[in-house]
């Protein structure tokens, strides 16, 4: 069974910096994309940033700048550096890695910024 768990979340003040990361435990064969998605309370879930299998890069408008994306496919490890944080920002962090015909997901990190 797959399992993705993320860490490094928390609380940070305005103009701060995390880094999220997230693992996959279990087999998966041949991961396409990874990306990282956001839900702040009241808001649908939005995609932030996405890397391809061969390292292309996206990122939503709002964290273009501030945000960088990177993979270790070796380690099935997708992590999000954020810089320059906003209490914009703030909302539950997850995961998301898609292989084949499947995504996977994780359970979720909250990242609070404060003014």
């Amino acid at each position: 069974q797959v399992q993705l768990v993320e860490s490094g979340g928390g609380l940070v003040q305005a103009g701060g910096s995390l880094r999220l990361s997230c693992t996959a435990s279990g087999s998966i064969f041949r991961i396409n994309t990874m990306g990282w998605y956001r839900q702040a309370p009241g808001k649908q879930r939005e995609l932030v940033a996405a890397i391809t299998s061969g390292g292309s890069t996206m990122y939503a408008d709002s964290v273009k700048g501030r945000f960088t994306i990177s993979r270790d496919n070796a380690k099935n490890m997708v992590d999000l550096q954020m810089n320059s944080l906003k209490p914009e920002d703030t909302a539950v962090y997850y995961c998301k890695f898609h292989s084949g015909y499947n995504d996977y997901w994780g359970q979720g990190t909250q990242v609070t910024v404060s003014s």
